[in-house]
């Protein structure tokens, strides 16, 4: 989808809060990949691990992080994930609901379409 539309629309991952750190819900696919990530305590903390994550899944879109006081992840109701497209007017366009069960590409991307009217 980030291929397609980058040169309409701008694309960006914002790492928030860890979903599966070691102090908290520990996820068995985590450690069958060798994924071991204590939650970030400072912003400098979540900086490293959101360059770390990115640079293992070879995310190419531009990655921006959240504070740790969790402002853009509050505001948007965004834990543990969540799509959105931002309106050229700065307005709410789509709202996916909650991942992992709502996160879902294809609404996003019918949104998009919708958006910029294409077909």
């Amino acid at each position: 989808m980030w291929e397609r539309w980058r040169d309409q629309v701008e694309f960006v991952v914002v790492y928030i809060r860890e979903a599966h750190p070691e102090e908290g819900w520990v996820v068995s696919m985590n450690r069958a990949e060798e994924i071991v990530v204590n939650d970030p305590g400072t912003t400098a903390e979540r900086v490293d691990v959101a360059t770390t994550c990115a640079l293992r899944l070879k995310i190419r879109m531009p990655v921006v992080v959240d504070d740790v006081d969790d402002a853009v992840a509050n505001a948007y109701g965004a834990l543990p994930d969540r799509l959105y497209l931002i309106g050229r007017d700065g307005s709410v366009a789509f709202q996916g609901d909650r991942g992992p069960f709502g996160f879902e590409p294809g609404a996003l991307e019918a949104a998009i379409k919708a958006n910029l009217g294409a077909a």
